[in-house]
């Protein structure tokens, strides 16, 4: 769409539901800030101008609605009468002259770039406001959006509207479009003669029409128009977007066993013939690739896994893991800042900390790459067709030169040539019937003291 358009979004709540020390929209869903959620669906709608209107932790707030080829602007909302005087604390962009204006909330982070288009599309056709609506089985307490012949008479509070119009289940979400070179006369001419002496945005219609203005309304999903005031309801959106991205992906090809028991963040990313596995737990930046296999109960987070490998169960992926194709990392095993070669495996019970294995390099049970000295990270280096026996302890910095062998309970402090074999072990020794004489002097010890109680 060729037409400029500024977005005013609303997010200067104070959280008193919330009981919360942060301001509402920095609260997240699926590890994203609302107000970032919404920022991302003015962007997909092709909007590159917003003002954020702010109040508690503007600068957090601020912070967290940046948005790469948005120019946002923020205006602090210092006092709190109603919607209509919140989206003129942004009257300085506005003025700037934009084609449409959109007013937004930041606590809907469900909503899509569709209904935003869609309202943007009535201005273009020559209405002045268009008012966002959603329609429900289950209206009370909503405003009714009345209209007649093709256009928005009123919008009926709950409370003034008479038993016909109570019946109406077309409802207004509160997100509004208005003609950029009307919106600042309208805007203006909201009055506060009410019961609680505010200014309501909703009164927009009204004036409009007065004007000989044309307001109509558009539809969007209930499920996008979503708000949140309390952490029960912020936990309900959070289940509408996972129930949302699950859907999306395995419709693109990626098969979950159980998808109610696999989490998302908002930027993960799985490729087709990927299989995800129950009560799986993905962080931000997370990249599967096409055929992996994420056994249950794994944790990934800042990793990538490429084609064909597999994780867990009961695996941890920290941030900086890159999995090859074809390799492994199996049940209780973590991988931190660690590259883990093709047909490398890493089977169970192991940790890989600043390290990179190399191609078909075999990592016995229970080994460890000791990484931090107290102070500093030190890197470990495990060539390509090496094999670490099991209980093994590599002590960074250090190397495994390619077809290297480390014997099993092996300490390893210092670099392993190509084709070596290291042992870093204590020789064993035998002591005959030493364990009879420990375990009478024991005996005898407790026997006395329980003696001479």
């Amino acid at each position: 769409m060729s037409r400029s358009c500024l977005a005013v979004i609303l997010a200067a709540g104070d959280s008193t539901r919330m009981k919360s020390s942060m301001s509402k929209v920095l609260h997240p869903v699926a590890n994203r800030p609302m107000i970032a959620h919404v920022m991302a669906a003015i962007a997909s709608a092709g909007m590159t101008n917003a003002a954020l209107v702010v109040g508690r932790d503007a600068e957090k707030v601020a912070k967290a609605g940046s948005l790469d080829g948005i120019s946002v602007k923020s205006f602090l909302q210092t006092e709190r009468l109603g919607t209509g005087h919140a989206v003129l604390a942004a009257r300085e962009a506005i003025a700037e002259g934009f084609d449409d204006v959109l007013v937004a909330y930041g606590d809907v982070p469900l909503i899509t770039a569709a209904p935003f288009v869609a309202a943007r599309e009535k201005l273009a056709e020559g209405a002045d406001v268009v008012v966002i609506g959603f329609h429900t089985d289950k209206p009370f307490g909503y405003g009714r959006l009345l209209v007649e012949n093709g256009e928005l008479v009123a919008i009926r509070e709950e409370k003034d509207a008479t038993d016909e119009e109570r019946k109406v289940t077309w409802c207004n979400s509160g997100l509004m479009a208005i003609k950029g070179q009307k919106a600042l006369s309208l805007l203006d001419k909201i009055g506060n003669n009410n019961a609680k002496g505010e200014y309501y945005l909703t009164d927009l219609v009204e004036i409009a029409r007065a004007e000989g203005g044309k307001v109509v309304a558009v539809d969007a999903p209930e499920t996008e128009l979503t708000g949140c005031n309390n952490r029960a309801e912020l936990a309900v959106i959070e289940k509408l977007w996972q129930e949302r991205r699950r859907h999306e992906l395995m419709v693109s090809g990626v098969s979950m066993i159980a998808p109610e028991t696999v989490f998302l963040s908002f930027d993960t990313q799985i490729g087709q013939d990927a299989l995800i596995e129950p009560n799986v737990i993905f962080g931000p930046e997370v990249t599967i690739d096409g055929g992996a296999v994420i056994h249950a109960f794994s944790h990934i987070e800042g990793a990538h896994v490429s084609a064909g490998a597999t994780v867990g169960p009961f695996a941890r992926l920290r941030p900086g893991a890159d999995l090859a194709e074809g390799s492994k990392v199996g049940n209780f095993c973590e991988v931190k800042n660690g590259k883990v070669g093709e047909g490398a495996k890493v089977n169970h019970l192991t940790y890989i900390g600043d390290a990179i294995v190399g191609a078909h390099a075999n990592i016995g049970a229970g080994t460890i790459t000791c990484n931090y000295d107290g102070v500093n990270k030190h890197q470990t280096v495990i060539g390509a067709n090496s094999f670490v026996g099991s209980n093994s302890s590599l002590v960074a910095p250090v190397s495994i030169g390619d077809g290297a062998y480390v014997a099993s309970g092996s300490v390893i402090t210092e670099d392993v040539p190509a084709d070596a074999l290291a042992l870093g072990r204590a020789r064993q020794e035998v002591k005959p019937e030493r364990a009879k004489v420990i375990r009478e002097r024991a005996l005898a010890i407790k026997a006395s003291k329980k003696a001479g109680k």
